[in-house]
């Protein structure tokens, strides 16, 4: 209450000065009352046209501040830096491989050819003849972009095409386009899941999920990656505290989001016990098929294609377009009334930019590609598979994912103090390999962001371009890359 009094006795005094001002014809004089830089707890500063006052109202005293204070004030001044000092030296951000050719089966790193087995392009599309020319036909009849949002006036009738392309091809009633692949399922979650609600995700999703789950502002439980008993347990759990409290239990909706093939881990999903207890406790189930799209089921279909599952009992199937389909984007299936209500509410699908029409006609040529020859789905998955069994014959890794999962985890079988020094090595040995001919890459993760950051691992992706013989070099580079370091010799591991 004292300080309010005094900084209204104060305004009064400033009030009556400049109506003095005034009344003796000085109101050409403009007058300004700022928060003063001076280093005073409580200060006014008042200006006139030729001199400048600071008024502290704590202890009234009005004193001249002169140049010789502002020269002080800004000398003491240390702007605070931008960036913080690097710490990690050997952070791959600071020494970046340089790609210099098209991302194909080959790959040239640092002016060096090497076989591909660090991008993600699984059917060999990238590249392809037919998909170019179809790209650069209609990027000269439309030009780069859209300009705008699909909402207003950045629809082409390209973006129509595509959409009525993936439904049929999924054999779902509809599907949504949006122009960034992350965007998707970081717009497709919080569309529907809203405060209130409670969403059930493994805790292995990728990173665009958990942008998902933080906007949705839901409350979200977390079971252990692919254990459908601890997942029972939280619906068990669940459900007991609905039947204490009947009202609220039936308002809230309820989610199960997971990943038909998991980034973090390349295991596939137990579809058939997930759609089980979808029924069982009255979920309504979102998957995320980034990888599963284009490399699971007979004709490409994903996981309920390869589970033999209906996908009508999938609510709605995500997916990135910048994997399997080579170009960008990613894009939503399921029923006309769930798909229809992202238009209004996907905030990637409204407020970005729609996907540029020469990508989307690439994603066109890609489909169609995948339905005249379905076999590059079975020649992807027998690839698979001898990967799996190739570099499971190791003995300086573990090979963690599916068989038939393009996405495999190779993990340096001795603990480490820290994942820091794990990390080091790692990618000691991605640099040899690239060095001797065969492209690979580490894991990323962000580590001060992400819900639970998986171990370190060298990541491996397969394409159906591979032949054995490849595959058995890659193998033969890869353990000369873990003999020949001495750090890894003095941890003893077996040869």
């Amino acid at each position: 209450m004292k300080s309010r009094a005094s900084v209204a006795t104060w305004s009064y005094v400033l009030l009556s000065w400049w109506t003095r001002l005034s009344m003796t014809g000085r109101s050409r004089h403009r007058l300004r009352i700022r928060r003063s830089v001076v280093r005073t707890p409580c200060s006014w500063s008042v200006r006139n046209s030729t001199r400048d006052y600071r008024v502290n109202i704590r202890n009234h005293v009005t004193v001249s501040t002169n140049e010789i204070e502002k020269e002080e004030l800004i000398t003491d001044w240390t702007p605070k830096p931008l960036v913080d000092d690097v710490v990690q030296s050997h952070h791959p951000a600071l020494r970046p491989h340089i790609v210099s050719s098209k991302a194909g089966k080959f790959i040239e790193v640092d002016g060096q050819p090497c076989l591909n087995m660090a991008t993600h392009n699984y059917l060999g599309l990238q590249g392809n003849e037919d998909i170019e020319a179809s790209a650069i036909k209609t990027l000269k009849k439309y030009g780069v972009g859209s300009c705008g949002p699909r909402g207003f006036y950045g629809t082409v009738d390209v973006h129509l095409d595509l959409e009525e392309k993936l439904a049929q091809f999924m054999k779902m009633e509809e599907a949504v386009v949006y122009s960034y692949g992350f965007s998707t399922i970081a717009s497709a979650i919080p569309a529907y899941a809203k405060r209130g609600d409670i969403l059930f995700v493994d805790c292995k999703v990728n990173f665009a999920i958990q942008k998902g789950l933080d906007a949705s502002r839901s409350r979200i439980h977390y079971f252990k990656h692919n254990d459908m008993d601890d997942l029972e347990r939280l619906l068990k759990q669940q459900a007991e505290l609905d039947r204490k409290n009947p009202s609220k239990a039936q308002i809230m909706r309820r989610f199960l989001i997971v990943e038909g093939i998991y980034m973090n881990s390349g295991k596939i999903c137990p579809l058939p016990h997930l759609i089980e207890l979808k029924k069982k406790y009255k979920l309504r189930i979102f998957i995320d098929e980034n990888i599963s799209f284009g490399t699971l089921g007979k004709h490409g279909r994903g996981v309920s294609e390869y589970f033999n599952i209906p996908v009508d009992e999938i609510d709605l199937i995500v997916s990135s377009m910048e994997w399997a389909l080579a170009t960008i984007g990613g894009f939503c299936v399921g029923s006309s009334f769930i798909v229809e209500h992202q238009r209004l509410s996907g905030l990637g699908y409204c407020f970005s930019a729609s996907l540029p029409p020469l990508l989307a006609t690439a994603g066109t040529t890609a489909l169609s590609l995948m339905e005249k020859d379905p076999s590059m789905f079975e020649t992807l998955q027998t690839q698979c598979r001898y990967v799996q069994k190739a570099f499971s014959s190791l003995s300086e890794f573990n090979l963690e994912g599916d068989e038939d999962s393009p996405v495999k985890h190779l993990y340096l079988k001795n603990n480490y103090n820290n994942s820091e020094e794990e990390l080091i090595l790692l990618n000691k040995i991605v640099d040899h390999c690239i060095e001797n001919g065969l492209a690979l890459v580490t894991s990323a993760y962000l580590n001060d962001v992400e819900k639970f950051v998986p171990r370190e691992s060298i990541r491996l992706t397969v394409n159906r371009m591979l032949t054995a013989s490849e595959i058995d070099k890659a193998v033969i580079v890869l353990h000369d890359a873990c003999t020949s370091d001495p750090l890894l010799q003095k941890r003893d591991i077996p040869a």
